[in-house]
């Protein structure tokens, strides 16, 4: 009787199908009793429960904003708006790069409603109780679980309960980013599927091992009504066959579309783009663009990486002309190709991009200093420069530490065979918020590449006239620094670093750097990389590493001379001050750095 009198005075209750029934009505379909406790899931017998539950939810209390579900007993109108996913700042990036191929016997990869159909669920067998799932956990505390579970996890715990379903389902609804792997063997149906589940998709990723085809575009314009990202990696074993007028189609659909990347776009043949709402645009592979047509107003970044071929036909004047008169709100422009000159340079600075922080020009060995002259005098509020594979010299660098010392961050000069040790010295001196600067390639000695060992003689002797090009030394004194390349640089013999804040050094393949010349004043360091040095170069590098980091570590309090002339450093067990608290002694600890080098 008291069994009953408290199950008629207990609020309705919603089930998983959204029927509302009473407390009577789901205890009656149980073929058992419980014998957990609802509320923290402990054995009833001799149990009591200390949680309390907190008082009813009305029809007219709001929401809840909190992510955490807490128990409550509500009626089915409030009940129907605390089981809603959490909103969309909680969504995770589902990342199926796990996911192995249905044919290597990995996870299978069946619709849960499929499985559904078949299993020996059934709704009388399970406790339908508002907060608690039929395996006894917390609506709120599944939730949190299952959200953190990769795609393979999720879809398996799918199938082991009608309440797991339903959670995964949401789930599904609820993300936002799905990043993908598409493996060779899997045909469009499988991405289709993966889309169908994911209806709010905001920001796709896809890994293609398959080809890229128009069918394949035509499944993500019609599953992502919604999408504002997309990004398409190629793999060695894959083609992407998209043409210009595909693609061009895509973009002018896609109303919401803010950033479009992909990789292997040798098919295009030309593009028209028309879109209002791209800010971002990333494309590799290009080869033979016969147009180019930029209709973006809001494009903030574009990327352009041609193919390295010769027979390239592009004509990049054309088009950085056409992104100079409809694109006025770029900041970011990365264009790689052999076929970049210093009249593609002026062709740029002529479209007068007053908002331009950011400009990379890659693999043109026909930039000069002129070139540079037209940059600084255009652009004068660069933060990052990247002229690598440009013929420039010492005296371009000049000019850039001349217009450039209270903006440029980012300084890269890799593979500027024109440039000397003295000029990268004075662009450490000259730009005092520099941070990042890649040299690699830069002094090295063309003699000295790929010779056998037979010809180390005969390379001395041709290579003696250029001394002062090849024995070069470098000296660095930054407050600002903090990553630093020399790779394969083979004509530095001597370096020293005086950079508290620099964390990462790249000194892969710096064969002719002597052990007995290198300095490093670097307390923050990391990482070095040191791969393709000698031995005895690696053996200094980490002596040095570990003679910075012994320095830091165990200091000694200071105490002054009963004269009091002069401070002296005194062991702990000798002072009478305590030692410092752990936390402030974890303020002087730091990582130890890492010798990063090729495996024997």
């Amino acid at each position: 009787m008291q069994r009953n009198h408290i199950a008629a005075a207990a609020p309705p209750l919603t089930t998983a199908s959204g029927d509302t029934t009473t407390a009577t009505d789901a205890k009656r379909g149980k073929r058992r009793g419980s014998y957990n406790c609802g509320r923290c899931g402990q054995p009833k017998k001799g149990h009591v429960c200390n949680i309390k539950t907190p008082v009813a939810v009305s029809d007219t209390a709001a929401t809840p904003t909190d992510s955490s579900l807490s128990a409550i007993s509500a009626p089915s109108s409030a009940a129907s708006a605390l089981r809603q996913p959490p909103p969309s700042r909680l969504c995770r990036a589902l990342s199926f790069d796990d996911l192995v191929d249905r044919g290597a016997g990995g996870v299978d990869l069946v619709e849960p409603d499929e499985v559904a159909d078949g299993d020996s669920f059934h709704e009388e067998d399970l406790d339908m109780d508002l907060d608690i799932d039929p395996c006894g956990l917390p609506v709120s505390l599944m939730w949190e679980v299952m959200r953190r579970l990769p795609p393979a996890g999720l879809l398996a715990a799918a199938r082991v309960c009608r309440g797991w379903r339903e959670t995964a389902k949401r789930l599904w609804k609820a993300a936002e980013e799905l990043k993908l792997r598409v493996p060779a063997n899997v045909q469009v149906g499988f991405v289709a599927s993966m889309l169908q589940k994911c209806p709010g998709i905001v920001r796709l990723s896809l890994r293609m091992e398959s080809d890229f085809d128009s069918t394949m575009l035509a499944c993500i314009a019609f599953s992502c009504p919604n999408l504002e990202c997309m990004e398409i990696c190629i793999f060695d074993t894959a083609t992407n066959r998209i043409n210009g007028d595909e693609l061009s189609r895509f973009v002018a659909d896609k109303r919401s579309l803010k950033s479009l990347k992909m990789e292997g776009c040798s098919n295009l043949g030309g593009f028209a783009l028309c879109s209002s709402s791209l800010s971002t645009l990333w494309l590799s592979d290009l080869h033979s663009l016969s147009k180019m047509v930029f209709n973006c107003p809001q494009l903030r970044e574009i990327s352009l990486e041609f193919s390295s071929q010769d027979d390239d036909g592009t004509d990049l004047i054309t088009m950085i002309e056409s992104l100079g008169r409809s694109c006025l709100k770029l900041q970011n422009i990365h264009i790689a190709s052999v076929r970049l000159s210093h009249a593609a340079v002026l062709a740029l600075t002529a479209a007068q991009l007053r908002g331009l922080r950011m400009l990379s020009l890659v693999l043109g060995s026909e930039i000069t200093d002129a070139s540079v002259a037209a940059i600084a005098s255009s652009y004068p509020n660069l933060e990052l420069l990247d002229l690598s594979g440009s013929g420039i010299s010492d005296s371009g660098i000049g000019m850039i530490c001349n217009v450039f010392p209270e903006t440029l961050a980012r300084l890269l000069l890799a593979l500027c065979p024109n440039v000397t040790s003295s000029g990268i010295q004075f662009a450490t001196a000259q730009l005092p918020l520099l941070e990042l600067m890649d040299c690699g390639m830069t002094i090295c000695d063309p003699n000295s590449l790929n010779l056998p060992a037979d010809e180390n003689d005969e390379s001395q002797k041709t290579s003696s006239t250029n001394l002062h090009l090849i024995n070069q030394k470098l000296i660095i004194k930054h407050s600002r620094l903090k990553k630093l390349s020399l790779w394969g640089c083979t004509s530095l013999d001597g370096l020293y670093l005086n950079c508290p804040q620099l964390n990462d050094l790249n000194l892969n393949s710096c064969r002719n750097l002597i052990p007995e010349r290198l300095l490093l004043q670097c307390p923050t360091l990391e990482n070095v990389h040191a791969s393709g040095c000698q031995d005895m170069l690696v053996e200094a590098i980490q002596s040095q590493v570990r003679d910075a980091c012994s320095s830091m570590e165990n200091q000694s309090p200071s105490k002054r001379l009963p004269d009091g002339s002069k401070r002296v450093r005194v062991p702990y067990s000798l002072s009478s001050e305590t030692p410092e608290p752990e936390k402030k002694r974890r303020r002087v600890d730091r990582r130890l750095c890492n010798v990063l080098v090729d495996p024997p």
